[in-house]
């Protein structure tokens, strides 16, 4: 399976975004509410300069206190972005984010943000196409 299939089996494809700047409580308020687990820092909703988590947050409030919310996420947020493209597959995205500890992957062409999968976009399709696999198995072997 290819990352354009999972970008259209997706309820929601809109990518939630926030502009360079965007205080960290902010950001958490909008994860919050929207009960998603990141947000992808862009000045235009299309070029994304990096990612803030959950994670992210938690992790500098237990180094720093709840201080730092009151900063931006540009401080925080990871800017060294590991991305995809719609042809990418299925198997090799799930490799690349379970080797870099990740759960969420920008799916970039042409310098423009197209949308946004997510570790458990990538595990249902996995469990889809090995399902298929093995429906399809079975009925070779009952000869159907």
């Amino acid at each position: 399976m290819q990352v354009h299939q999972i970008l259209k089996s997706k309820s929601d494809d809109a990518v939630v975004t926030v502009t360079p700047g965007t205080s960290m409580s902010d950001a958490a308020k909008i994860l919050g509410e929207r009960r998603i687990g990141a947000v992808v820092i862009s000045p235009d909703g299309s070029e994304a300069q990096g990612i803030l988590s959950e994670r992210d947050i938690v992790r500098e409030i237990g180094k720093q206190g709840a201080g730092c919310l009151e900063k931006t996420v540009d401080a925080y947020m990871t800017s060294k972005l590991v991305s995809c493209q719609r042809s990418d597959r299925a198997d090799a995205i799930l490799a690349k984010m379970t080797e870099g500890r990740f759960r969420h992957m920008p799916v970039i062409e042409d310098g423009v943000m197209i949308g946004l999968i997510t570790l458990g976009d990538v595990v249902k399709a996995r469990l889809s196409e090995l399902s298929m696999e093995k429906d399809a198995l079975q009925g070779m072997i009952m000869g159907h």
